[in-house]
């Protein structure tokens, strides 16, 4: 005996108002504003969008096309499969954060907490003092730059206009050093919470 599909609390919350699909959200089917300062080229397969920031490409997936109109992008998807349909959401987050990187750049920012922990500038890297018996050498990539403030907790700005990368350097930062739930010292993003730990006490 087969049993009945299982109906989800969305297909209940909207049936009353007919076709479920109308109210989801498509990422895909916004429109992206493309500012004066960036100027696209669509060569085939190839999206380039150049601005104030730098240059950045990227090969769009066969089931994917990206149009212009006028002042805006279209993403566009082959057909209605479930593979499309994400393939189409992704891809238009992609062509966005392109956009916005080249004309407006994106920032993201880590903590460093530990007794004697110290960071240093250098020319196209920084130098970590994090607990280790050496300092980390950590070069940065091109198109990432980073400062350092100094104030209760060292924070490190990271500012790139390639969100992709900048995320990976990010992590990678966090990874010489990871926060330790006890004490909370270590290398963490700006915006995570440690769940903290008690830590054993003598009987």
């Amino acid at each position: 005996m087969s049993r009945p599909n299982k109906i989800t609390w969305a297909e209940k919350l909207f049936a009353p108002f007919g076709n479920l699909e109308f109210f989801m959200s498509r990422i895909g089917k916004l429109p992206i504003n493309v500012p004066s300062e960036a100027k696209v080229t669509i060569d085939g397969p190839v999206f380039t969008v150049q601005g104030p920031k730098g240059v950045l490409s990227r090969e769009i997936h066969p089931l994917a096309s990206v149009e212009k109109d006028g002042e805006r992008l279209l993403v566009r998807r082959a057909d209605d499969s479930r593979q499309s349909r994400s393939i189409h959401g992704l891809f238009r987050t992609l062509i966005n954060n392109m956009v916005v990187g080249v004309t407006r750049g994106f920032t993201r920012e880590l903590l460093v907490a530990g007794v004697g922990y110290k960071i240093e500038e250098k020319e196209n890297g920084l130098v970590f003092y994090v607990g280790h018996s050496h300092p980390i050498e950590f070069p940065l990539p091109e198109g990432i730059n980073a400062r350092v403030e100094r104030q209760k907790e060292i924070r490190i700005i990271l500012e790139g206009y390639d969100k992709e990368l900048l995320g990976l350097t990010a992590s990678r930062i966090r990874s010489l050093r990871p926060p330790e739930p006890y004490k909370g010292k270590g290398i963490r993003y700006a915006d995570e919470q440690i769940v903290r730990k008690a830590g054993k006490t003598a009987a």
